[in-house]
């Protein structure tokens, strides 16, 4: 019995001690502040760096489709072009806009399948528990694979050489801003998809599905002059057509060609009979970006 006591006895002290020591303990959770939101921008930000520094062999296929567009198709299509092109100006230097514009889809789009691969592996719900607001996650995404997405078409423009295309300081900052607005814009539209799916097949057929199209359907291999109303109106539709436009308009403004000759290779996109200035085409795709990355805060804000 007093065996029995002096147990009882221990265990008592031992849980009130324990409970003494709970009290005193205090999880230290920071609260929520812009400095905090920003201090998560930043981070999700430098991780996408960080992954795609990490994987060279990412960087070195995503260029191996635009290339192949640029000298295989470029080059083969050129005695067929031959005839519709002003003298001087090769079937490459055409199509060298959208081939741009390719570098940047590519990367920004699998930049956004991340998400869905986090989510699979449990990250995604470690970063979604942080006291942070979700919608910094979301921006910090869209911004990190807006930068790698610029960095890839960066690597395309020092190939501007191969498309009879000049290293003029202006051209080549004017490119580089607007691959940056083209590269925020569709990563922001691949997050938008990647808060919805679950699978990462899913969203690998999903983007393959809808990433050429937008793509065939921008003008970047031909001019969106004298086209069908129903392809005519799918280009006006598509986000892509508001970037290559301005990019064509950049390249053959530094070439100096005749009048005739800008009109017949970069007639600008029109509305009826209203052309559509640059300033309201590259509005029009930052509109697009800010509304995506809207729609995925919202849809990660909701509870799973």
């Amino acid at each position: 019995m007093a065996t029995a006591r002096t147990t009882t006895a221990g265990q008592s002290l031992a849980g009130a001690d324990e409970a003494a020591l709970v009290g005193q303990i205090r999880v230290a959770v920071p609260e929520h502040s812009l400095r905090s939101d920003l201090r998560a921008v930043s981070i999700v930000w430098r991780r996408e760096l960080i992954r795609f520094r990490r994987d060279r062999l990412r960087a070195v296929t995503s260029l191996i489709q635009p290339l192949l567009f640029l000298l295989v198709l470029g080059t083969g299509l050129s005695s067929l072009a031959k005839g519709s092109m002003p003298s001087g100006v090769s079937f490459k230097t055409f199509i060298y806009p959208g081939v741009l514009a390719m570098s940047v889809m590519f990367t920004a789009i699998f930049s956004a399948a991340s998400i869905v691969w986090d989510r699979e592996f449990g990250f995604l719900r470690e970063m979604l528990v942080a006291p942070v607001s979700r919608s910094a996650i979301v921006i910090g995404k869209c911004l990190g694979g807006a930068t790698i997405a610029t960095f890839q078409g960066i690597i395309m423009l020092a190939l501007a050489g191969l498309a009879d295309v000049p290293y003029n300081p202006v051209l080549m900052l004017t490119l580089t801003l607007e691959l940056l607005l083209l590269g925020f814009t569709l990563t922001a539209f691949g997050v938008m998809m990647a808060a919805r799916i679950t699978q990462f097949q899913a969203f690998m057929a999903l983007t393959q599905m809808l990433v050429m199209p937008l793509f065939f359907l921008s003008g970047a291999l031909y001019p969106l002059t004298g086209l069908p109303a129903w392809l005519s109106f799918l280009t006006r539709i598509n986000p892509l057509t508001y970037v290559v436009a301005p990019m064509r308009h950049a390249v053959f403004t530094h070439l100096n060609l005749n009048p005739l000759a800008m009109q017949a290779l970069s007639p600008g996109i029109t509305w009826g009979s209203w052309v559509v200035p640059i300033w309201l085409c590259l509005t029009i795709v930052l509109a697009m970006g800010l509304t995506m990355m809207g729609v995925a805060i919202v849809t990660f804000s909701k509870p799973e």
